[in-house]
């Protein structure tokens, strides 16, 4: 049915079938994540910067708690992309076809930018994180004993901020095709977006200079990089089209 035809019930009812699809994938999904749960939790426990850790439960529902939670944030991670593409769909029919072509694309783009900053942060970021934290435990003379559900939230604190940052540049690119931001803009705001970068940084790394140099100078080049982008796509859909030409001839 054409956009144009669509009344707000018929809006409402395309929205409840993609919710419904979606809820439908998730379940899927999560059948899947409680069989990789195990393994995944398994291979985290036996990797570099955790083997020697000791690990303890000092709740009785903490192994059951660290399960469900991974089964959840894999089902999610497994879904994101039926997500994108149901969001797409949704909003498609309001879109001219190039535009539907381009926004399509923005799908595996987003996807991979999310599995780059879960990258980053796990192999690169949380390994100089944990080894700051127990140099500082020697220095004060404190026997390190985590609990695995501190341990794994922990981890999530780390990795999750990471994909969601990583996806600035398609948020950039999607807001320039659209109009509502410029690399004009982003130019000027460029220091006060430094700053809000900064801070952030300073929120989700402990008090030590290589581990807040390794998680701002990511963010810095983020933020570059998305202005080159939004330079490109302003260009790319600004260009003057021979009917332009034409009618100011």
């Amino acid at each position: 049915m054409p956009l144009s035809d669509m009344s707000i019930m018929d809006h409402a009812v395309e929205l409840r079938r993609r919710v419904l699809v979606i809820l439908v994938f998730f379940v899927v999904a999560l059948i899947g994540g409680f069989m990789l749960a195990v393994p995944v939790i398994s291979y985290l426990q036996t990797a570099p910067q955790a083997v020697d850790m000791p690990f303890h439960a000092f709740r009785l529902t903490d192994p059951l708690r660290i399960y469900v939670n991974f089964a959840m944030i894999v089902a999610f991670v497994l879904v994101i992309p039926v997500i994108l593409y149901q969001l797409w769909a949704f909003v498609a029919p309001g879109l001219k076809e190039e535009e539907q072509k381009a926004t399509l694309a923005y799908i595996p783009i987003s996807f991979f930018l999310l599995l780059a900053g879960f990258a980053f942060a796990y192999f690169i970021l949380i390994p100089y994180v944990m080894s700051f934290m127990s140099t500082m435990a020697d220095r004060l003379d404190i026997n390190e004993m985590y609990g695995i559900n501190e341990y794994f939230s922990f981890l999530f604190q780390l990795t999750i901020p990471f994909g969601i940052l990583f996806q600035l540049p398609v948020v950039v690119m999607f807001f320039t095709r659209i109009g509502l931001v410029t690399p004009q803009l982003l130019t000027k705001i460029r220091k006060y977006a430094y700053f809000v970068l900064l801070v952030i940084a300073g929120l989700i790394t402990p008090p030590e200079l290589m581990s807040h140099l390794l998680v701002t100078l990511p963010m810095l080049i983020l933020y570059e990089i998305s202005i080159a982008i939004s330079r490109a796509t302003y260009r790319k859909y600004t260009k003057p089209t021979p009917e332009s030409h034409s009618e100011a001839q």
